[in-house]
C-alpha cells in the first residue's frame, strides 16, 4: 500500500513540473511562411515589423500574454511601422495554427 501511495505522490508531483506542451517548432515556421509573416518578421532582429524576440519580451510575464497575441495574430489590426505608414497585420484563419504560433513567439 505504502508503495502506491508513493507512486501516486511521485506521478502527482511529475504532473505538476512538467512545463505545458512546447509549441510545435515545424508546424510554427510553416505558418510563417505561408502567411508570409517572415516579410515583416524575424526571430532576432527587426525588419518592417519588431522582432519575435521583442514580441515575447513586450507580453513577458502577462497572465493575458497569450490571448491577446492571439486576437492581434487572427484579427487584421492595423499596424504602424517604423516609417510611420500604416497596414493591415495579415490574420491568421486556423486556430490551431495560431495558437501553436503564439505558444512559439512567447517562447522566444
Amino acid at each position: 500500500m505504502k508503495v502506491i501511495s508513493l507512486l501516486a505522490g511521485a506521478a502527482a508531483a511529475l504532473a505538476f513540473s512538467v512545463p505545458a506542451m512546447a509549441a510545435d517548432d515545424a508546424a510554427a515556421a510553416k505558418a510563417m511562411k505561408d502567411s508570409g509573416c517572415t516579410k515583416c518578421h524575424a526571430t532576432d532582429k527587426a525588419k518592417k515589423g519588431p522582432a519575435y524576440q521583442k514580441i515575447a519580451a513586450k507580453y513577458k510575464g502577462k497572465a493575458d500574454a497569450e490571448a491577446k497575441l492571439a486576437e492581434f495574430v487572427t484579427k487584421s489590426p492595423k499596424v504602424k511601422m517604423d516609417d510611420g505608414s500604416e497596414e493591415e497585420h495579415k490574420a491568421l484563419k486556423d486556430a490551431g495554427q495560431a495558437k501553436n504560433l503564439v505558444q512559439w513567439i512567447l517562447a522566444q
